[in-house]
């Protein structure tokens, strides 16, 4: 049977992994080797920003707008876009807007995001 589930079925389907003032992220870790994350970043907030030694990432954006940092370059972001982030690449976004920004991250498990 197909696990299928809509984004807005991450709290059924998934566990709270951080909720703060910043934002809320929600993983879905039902594979073997991947997770699928939802944030959704409130307005004027920015992640944390990191990177993966040994881990690739996809960020689907669903809602709203902002700007994604990848190495030393910043870009606009809006609904409807995939940044595919390669391993070892620092990534942040931000929320420069005034509603919030949904996106979906699919990532190689690693440490703690099992």
């Amino acid at each position: 049977m197909a696990d299928k589930f809509s984004v807005d079925d991450f709290k059924r389907v998934g566990s709270i992994v951080k909720e703060n003032e910043v934002y809320t992220v929600l993983d879905v870790s039902k594979l073997d080797n991947l997770v699928v994350s939802k944030t959704v970043l409130h307005p004027g907030k920015e992640t944390c920003g990191h990177s993966h030694g040994g881990a690739e990432e996809v960020y689907f954006f669903m809602e709203g707008r902002g700007k994604m940092q990848l190495d030393e370059e910043k870009f606009n972001v809006n609904a409807k876009d995939i940044v595919l982030i390669p391993k070892g690449s620092f990534h942040k976004v931000f929320n420069n807007s005034k509603s919030d920004l949904v996106f979906v991250c699919v990532f190689e498990k690693y440490g703690e995001r099992k």
